[in-house]
């Protein structure tokens, strides 16, 4: 492999038609152009220059090789212009994978205002409840939910918000079953669940000064789609848990009741995560710092 400076230096031998004034414009001494410029002479097996000490002349081959390394420096500083470019305004694609609750939350209209206020980023968004594989598949960032605690990984994880959790039922639902008289006994009422059919499935019930409780029931309904759940959920076809902030609404007007006050299921964490921070484009890096700054205004909510 050519040392590429050697043909840098070559090209700018030609371009000042020698050696002292192509050292003077680069503060390069002249004896280290022309031992350079002779090495990669000897490399390529040829002669560039015609060296005399009355003119500067290159020779046919020399001509047609200088313009193809003018060609390459060329090519060069636009990809440096391209680096600067990018540094100065987020642009380039975003590849994200978001949970489609999530999305259809508040996510979907972050990512909206985002892409207004930067209109060079463009967002490929994979809208699915499934676990990527962000290495694997070539994703810049991944929104995930999870309950503490957080599994480990190679990726760099962001916290961006908390996510209280609810277990509610219809009034309906409580006037033909009764509220449950222990936290064991929301095992015999019909349950929906926010999962995949072939899990298993648990509520993990906290309550102040009490060790954790784990209540396995068996859904009549599963099902990833956070609002589909609430639906039937109002509909009395059975208890559910879905995030608080979900269900403000329909508790205020009664139209869900909390059961069990004072045990609560686990919070859930909303998180980033990402390859890593060295050589992030700025547009993911963009897309980071909005993402954190919108959820820490709805923290302070």
């Amino acid at each position: 492999m050519y040392d590429l400076n050697d043909l840098f230096y070559f090209a700018k031998v030609v371009e000042h038609r020698g050696f002292a004034p192509a050292g003077r414009a680069l503060n390069v001494p002249k004896s280290k152009l022309s031992r350079r410029v002779r090495k990669l002479e000897d490399e390529l097996g040829i002669n560039l220059l015609i060296r005399s000490s009355r003119a500067f002349a290159i020779t046919d081959v020399g001509q047609r090789f200088y313009e193809h390394c003018q060609a390459m420096l060329v090519e060069a500083e636009t990809a440096l212009e391209t680096v600067a470019s990018l540094q100065s305004e987020p642009s380039g694609t975003i590849k994200l994978s978001c949970p489609i609750g999530l999305l259809n939350f508040h996510v979907g209209e972050m990512l909206a205002d985002f892409m207004q206020m930067y209109p060079k980023v463009t967002v490929h968004l994979d809208a699915t409840n499934r676990r990527v594989d962000v290495l694997g598949e070539g994703f810049d960032l991944a929104l995930r939910v999870r309950p503490f605690p957080l599994e480990d990984s190679d990726l760099v994880l962001k916290v961006l918000s908390s996510r209280e959790q609810c277990l509610v039922a219809a009034p309906a639902l409580i006037a033909q079953y009764g509220v449950p008289d222990s936290v064991q006994g929301l095992s015999e009422l019909p349950a929906l669940a926010r999962s995949n059919p072939n899990e298993s499935h648990a509520w993990y019930l906290n309550k102040e000064g009490e060790k954790e409780l784990k209540v396995p029931f068996t859904p009549r309904y599963t099902t990833t789609d956070m609002l589909a759940l609430k639906q039937a959920a109002l509909k009395g076809v059975g208890i559910v848990q879905l995030p608080s902030l979900m269900l403000i609404d329909e508790l205020a007007r009664g139209d869900l009741i909390s059961l069990l006050d004072g045990w609560c299921p686990r919070t859930e964490v909303i998180h980033l995560v990402f390859p890593s921070r060295r050589g992030m484009l700025p547009s993911v890096r963009a897309l980071i710092d909005f993402l954190a700054e919108r959820y820490e205004q709805i923290n302070e909510i």
